[in-house]
Order: structure tokens, then C-alpha cells, then sequence
């Protein structure tokens, strides 16, 4: 390989095979790097040595791709390049081999100011040959086995679901693939193996796992593509730490492949707590949590307060708290208030900012020192006073979203320019995990005025919440139905504010299977023509079983430092779902749309 070479191989013979990296031509010597996968040696052509070599050595140009033999040299100590592993040899070329020429690329692997995205990807083959992309490439290799090897030392069978399958509408929109012999009839790709992997459970197969392609017809960001991979896994009998064990098992050992030790076991919060200290169901822990800091104004600031900012005495107050953030000018602070208006058009319209400290302590000059200290605000730490006056519960809600968007905003824009949150790229990373439980049930569709679960209709519920949903049925379609308050025995984990995965412990029993589809204002009829073989496979001694699934994707993204799951998928789609190499999607002939039964509505 070309990276292969070392001092002790000096005076050996060897055949390197790989693309011209880089030429330099200093008339009787030319100097090639030769790159393969594992990295490049420089090969030198001596014309004083040999003519014949050296004259069709002048012929090679960038990604030509070649075969040389020779005789490995250590180099001279002035000559010795230490920004790679083969810096201390050469070879000295005896014989050459153009295998293949190359016309010139529309930008050269070994660049390092990129050509666009589009071109990029136009070109992916080529983008694939860069340093970046291989460790990218390799990397994702070296986690997906290091997750195999721990799954299935654990005794987890690998079993491959069908990418065939029947449509079941749910979540985003399905691939849908027509039918030749079925004229009219369609199979849908995949958005996950969910029902076939409980299936597998009450096939008796108790550890199931996968690394499977998904397919969804969704809008799409950096974090999210229309194809995706999985690391999906069922058990029989577990409760929710023990898939939690599992999963910490597998990304301890998945992290280790790339380097990095973490830590286990991973804290752990409900999902109300997480919205009201962070604002977010998949909290960054890196950045501190949101305090609510209205009960250390005294009663008779606390009522000045409430006056000023036209509140009412029940307010809510939290304090967002961005440490190391410097120096903060006063025309920042100003537009740090306007967030204020970004407030108002989240439907927040009774939100306030405070952002000036010396305003604060002027104003407020009995309370502002122990509110600070109550949030643990520092010198040159960035500190906002959100303000809003209590309402309902749904209300209150929406208001720590808002305050949990702001304080991402603000960490990127203020922490991460005086280097106090860390970028993605940084090779000493802090990875903080968290187990994110106990989500909701049920949430409530204000525009088709439902139900609608808010994992999938298969998760269970707390035992200590089933009369509520007994209780339920009458006021379906009623935003204050108990429905509301049903907990999940559902799970996130989360890594540095990105959900790697979700999961839960799934429902068993047929009855209340039928329960559930019940309060999402589902009719037997529908069930049955819905998820009809499901249900009758729930008939004949289904196991209580759980699971989840994480994208493969996104954990490599975050290990490599990219911030687009483009940065790790050999050959990804744009933004608009399409691949710019082979140029799909595309039309098809008028005959193979004949074929299908199908005609294309203009």
C-alpha cells in the first residue's frame, strides 16, 4: 500500500499501485506522490539512472493511475517530510506502468479549498478520493462493526427485514413502489422495520438487531436524508434499563473504535423536566440549564417587576445563562433584545427580554445580586431575563421552547466566538449523553382537531396511567382530555443536543392495542385494514418486548466533526431529494409506465 513504507524497508524491493497525487519536474529528477487509500510516498525518477523511465515519466499528470516499481530509499534528514507517515523513504523508480490516464478533474482530491457542494457531489467519485472522505468512509466503517461485534457477543441475532412492504401511513410519506403483477397495488419502502421486528419477538427470535436502510418522503436538512441507515434492536421481556444498557454498551464500544473513551451509565430526565430546564426534548448538557429565579425577587421588587413589564404577579422568569461569552458590546445586547420579536411571532406575545446588567442592578438592587448567584452567573458570563406572565400548561410549553431556542442561539453566536462552547471539528470533544424519558402519550393535532401519538401507536403506556386512558374515550377530540397527561415508556438518547435515537416498550396485549388505536379515534375497521396481520399476530402469545433505533448516520457525522450527514454517506441526495451523480430521479419510458398500469397526471 502506499502508506506502507518505513526506514526498515530500506533497501527493498516494492510495487506501489495507485493515482498521481502530485507531480514536480526539476528536469533530471521528477517527483510523484503516489496516493492509494492508506496515504502516499513520493517516487523519485532519476534520468541520469534511468532515461527510459524518467522520459515516460514525463508524461504523467494528477490522477493518473500507475504501477511503479523500485527500491525503497530512506531520505537524507534535510529531505525527510514529516506531515506524513511515509516522510522518512522514497522509492526510486525502476519500472513505471500507466495503467490509466485521467482528464482533468474539475478539482483534485488532494485540494484544499473545495469546489462547491454541487460539484462536489456531481463529481462524487473524485470527492471520494480526498483524505476527509476516506477517514469519513473508513470511520463509519470501523463503528458499524464495532457495533456488530458487541451486539452480537451480547446474543443478538442480525436478521434483514423486506425493503418490500405494505404501506402503513404514518409520520412522514412513504416511497411507494407499484407493482407489475398486481396492476394498481403498491408496496412501500420502509420508513423503519418496526412491525416486522416485533413480529420477530413473537417469532421467538428474543434479540434482534439490524443496521438497515430506512426510507423517508420528508423535507430535508443536514441532519436528515431521504435514505438512511438504522442500528435498529427488539428484546423480550426487558425493562427500559435494560435496553439502555444495551445501547450504552454498543456507543461505548462504537466511540472506542473511533477513539474516544465515554462514559457509562448515561444520566437520565424526564421529558418534562427537560422542557423546563432546557427548553428542548434532546438538551445540549454542554451549556447550562435555564433557572427559574422568581422567587429570589423580594415581595416588593418581585411586584415592581410584575408592574413593569406588565405581567401580572404570577409571572414566570428564567434566567438563560451563556458562560465565557467576553465582552458583550452594547449594540449586542440591543440585538440580543430583539429576540423579543422573534418571542411574539412563536405566539409569545406577553414575552420580554432583559439584557442590560447595570439597568438590572439599578432597578432591581436588593434581588439582582442573589438572582445572579441563584443562576450561578460569573464575570463574562452572557446572562438574558426572560419574563412572561403565567397561563396554561400548553402555553408554558410553547414559552420554554422559545427560551430553549434562544439559548441555542445565543451559545452559537456569542459562547462559540470566544471559544467557551466547543465546535464540531475540535479533536478533544465533550460528549454529554442523556436519557430523555417518560415523553408524552398522546399529543393533541390542533389543525385535523385529533390525537395523534407522539412515538408511534405500538408504544406503551404506565401502568399507573391506564385509567386515564380508560377514562378518555368520551372526550377524544378535546385538547383537555387526560389523554394529554399520559406518560409513554418512551425513551431518547440524546448526545451534545442531537437525538441519536428513540425508542420503547412496545405493546403486547391486544386489548390494549385496540385501546390505543381507539383513542386516536381510530374504528375497528380502519385498525384491521390498517395493521390487520399485526393484530392478529398480538392473538397468539406475543412476549412484553422493547426496543429502539439510532442513525448510524448521524453518531459517524458527530464523531467525524461534519455538520451534514452528506460529509458520511458515499453517495448522498441534495437538498431536494436528488442525486446529482447519476442524475435521479428521473422520467421513465411512456412503456414502463404502460407496464405498471401507471399514467403520469401533467
Amino acid at each position: 500500500m502506499c502508506g506502507a513504507l518505513r526506514p526498515a524497508d530500506s533497501g527493498k524491493k516494492a510495487v506501489l499501485m495507485g493515482w498521481v497525487n502530485r507531480r514536480r519536474d526539476l528536469g533530471n529528477l521528477i517527483f510523484i506522490d503516489i496516493r492509494d487509500r492508506s496515504g502516499v510516498t513520493q517516487v523519485v525518477f532519476n534520468k541520469e539512472r534511468d532515461p527510459a523511465v524518467h522520459y515516460k515519466a514525463e508524461a504523467l499528470r494528477n490522477e493518473y493511475v500507475v504501477a511503479v516499481v523500485g527500491t525503497a530509499k530512506q531520505r537524507v534528514p534535510d529531505t525527510v517530510n514529516k506531515n506524513i507517515a511515509t516522510g522518512e523513504v522514497e522509492l526510486i523508480a525502476e519500472e513505471l506502468r500507466i495503467l490509466n490516464e485521467s482528464k482533468q478533474p474539475p478539482f483534485l482530491p488532494s485540494e484544499t479549498v473545495l469546489s462547491n457542494e454541487e460539484m462536489r457531489l456531481k463529481y462524487r467519485y473524485i470527492d471520494l478520493r480526498r483524505d476527509a472522505m476516506q477517514y469519513n468512509i473508513e470511520l463509519r466503517h470501523k463503528v458499524a462493526l464495532a457495533i456488530r461485534d458487541y451486539l452480537s457477543a451480547q446474543g443478538f441475532f442480525e436478521i434483514e427485514t423486506p425493503f418490500m412492504t405494505r404501506s402503513t401511513p404514518e409520520g412522514a410519506r412513504d416511497y411507494l413502489v407499484p407493482s407489475r403483477v398486481q396492476p394498481g397495488s403498491f408496496y412501500a419502502l420502509p420508513q423503519s422495520p418496526q412491525l416486522f421486528k416485533q413480529i420477530l419477538m413473537i417469532s421467538g427470535f428474543d434479540k434482534y438487531f439490524q443496521i438497515v436502510r430506512c426510507f423517508r418522503d420528508e423535507d430535508l436538512r443536514a441532519d436528515r436524508q431521504p435514505e438512511f441507515t438504522q442500528i435498529d434492536l427488539e428484546m423480550s421481556y426487558p425493562q427500559p434499563e435494560r435496553v439502555w444498557e444495551v445501547v450504552e454498551g454498543f456507543l461505548t464500544a462504537a466511540f472506542k473504535a473511533a477513539g474516544h473513551e465515554i462514559k457509562s451509565s448515561f444520566p437520565r430526565m424526564s421529558y418534562d423536566e427537560a422542557m423546563r430546564l432546557y427548553g428542548s426534548d434532546k438538551p445540549d448538557m454542554r451549556l447550562p440549564a435555564m433557572v427559574d429565579v422568581r422567587s429570589a425577587f423580594t415581595q416588593e421588587e418581585r411586584e415592581k417587576f410584575a408592574s413593569a413589564f406588565k405581567v401580572g404577579q404570577d409571572f414566570t422568569s428564567l434566567l438563560i445563562r451563556i458562560p465565557k461569552a467576553g465582552e458583550i458590546s452594547g449594540t449586542e445586547r440591543r440585538t440580543i433584545g430583539t429576540y423579543g420579536a422573534f418571542a411574539h411571532a412563536q405566539g409569545m406575545s406577553s414575552v420580554s427580554l432583559m439584557t442590560d446588567p447595570n439597568r438590572f442592578a439599578r432597578d432591581y438592587p436588593n434581588s439582582s445580586e442573589r438572582i445572579l448567584q441563584a443562576a450561578g452567573v460569573e464575570p463574562g458570563d452572557l446572562w438574558v431575563l426572560v419574563v412572561r406572565k403565567a397561563e396554561s400548561k400548553q402555553t408554558a410549553l410553547q414559552f420554554f421552547q422559545t427560551c430553549g431556542q434562544l439559548r441555542l442561539d445565543l451559545a452559537q453566536k456569542y459562547a462559540a466566538q470566544h471559544g467557551a462552547f466547543e465546535k464540531a471539528g475540535d479533536p478533544a470533544r465533550d460528549f454529554r449523553f442523556l436519557w430523555v424519558t417518560d415523553f408524552p402519550m398522546f399529543e393533541w393535532d390542533g389543525d385535523s382537531k385529533r390525537w395523534n401519538a407522539a412515538h408511534h401507536p405500538f408504544t406503551s403506556l404506565h401502568d399507573e396511567d391506564m385509567a386515564k386512558l380508560e377514562t378518555s374515550f368520551d372526550s377524544t377530540g378535546d385538547p383537555k382530555s387526560p389523554l394529554g397527561e399520559i406518560r409513554a415508556l418512551a425513551y431518547d438518547v440524546v448526545l451534545n443536543g442531537t437525538e441519536l435515537g428513540s425508542g420503547s416498550i412496545r405493546i403486547h396485549r391486544q386489548d390494549i392495542q385496540s385501546k390505543i388505536f381507539r383513542a386516536l379515534g381510530m374504528t375497528q375497521e380502519e385498525a384491521r385494514s390498517r395493521f390487520g396481520f399485526f393484530l392478529e399476530a398480538l392473538e397468539y402469545g406475543t412476549p412484553p418486548h422493547g426496543g429502539i433505533a439510532l442513525g448510524l448516520d448521524r453518531i459517524v457525522m458527530i464523531l467525524a466533526g461534519a455538520d451534514s450527514l452528506r460529509e458520511v454517506i458515499p453517495f448522498p441526495k441534495t437538498a431536494r431529494a436528488v442525486d446529482l451523480m447519476v442524475d435521479a430521479p428521473t422520467p421513465v419510458s411512456e412503456a414502463q409506465l404502460k407496464e405498471l398500469g401507471i399514467q403520469v397526471k401533467k
